[in-house]
């Protein structure tokens, strides 16, 4: 379990207190991983496999084709299954995928959750992909009109810091607390509403 119940309460009584101030829907979304990524481990199992034959030839084994393949064969099967130790492959997984994964992921978690739908556009989603140390703020339009992107950007760069380090609690705390500070000076409270929940959803 990535945060235990008392942390997600914690979240949820962050978010409630900001939402007091301001017309902004903001939710918190934790996932695990973006992606399952199957196919890395077998990827990298095949290209180095394809390698054996060239390593074999440099050996004074004496070999029979059928005895390479085999070769290939066992190699393909046994780093296949090493590689979906999870520490590792999402080393093997390249940055760009990973970064790609997850942003789709973020995009949509903002329309599963309705984020487009509230009044004014004042929907704000705080996405957070561990395996991937990736972080994301998506804010409407009736909230980036009001607020520059480098703004998010340098709470995001914290927030990411925070869970390279295994801080996800604090992390989300302190990205609430900033996002909270920017919505309430910019899309201050006119009415009492709260249109979508402010629990943290788990993927």
């Amino acid at each position: 379990m990535l945060l235990s119940e008392e942390d997600r309460k914690r979240v949820a009584r962050a978010i409630a207190a900001i939402e007091k101030d301001t017309d902004a829907e903001l939710v918190t979304v934790l996932a695990g991983q973006a992606d399952e990524y199957h196919y890395i481990p077998l990827m990298w199992a095949a290209l180095l496999s394809l390698v054996v034959p060239v390593v074999l030839s440099f050996t004074p084994l004496w070999l029979a084709p059928l005895e390479v393949l085999l070769a290939q064969w066992t190699t393909l099967v046994v780093l296949a299954l090493v590689f979906r130790w999870p520490p590792l492959m999402m080393r093997l997984v390249p940055s760009r995928v990973k970064q790609w994964r997850a942003a789709n992921l973020a995009r949509r978690a903002f329309l599963d959750q309705g984020l487009h739908h509230t009044r004014g556009g004042h929907g704000m989603l705080v996405f957070v992909s561990e395996a991937e140390h990736y972080v994301e703020i998506i804010a409407d339009r009736g909230i980036a009109q009001h607020v520059p992107d480098e703004t998010w950007k340098a709470i995001v760069d914290t927030f990411t810091a925070h869970v390279k380090q295994g801080e996800v609690l604090n992390g989300f705390l302190e990205c609430i607390a900033s996002c909270g500070d920017e919505l309430i000076t910019h899309v201050p409270a006119t009415e009492q509403k709260n249109e979508l929940p402010n629990h943290l959803v788990i993927l």
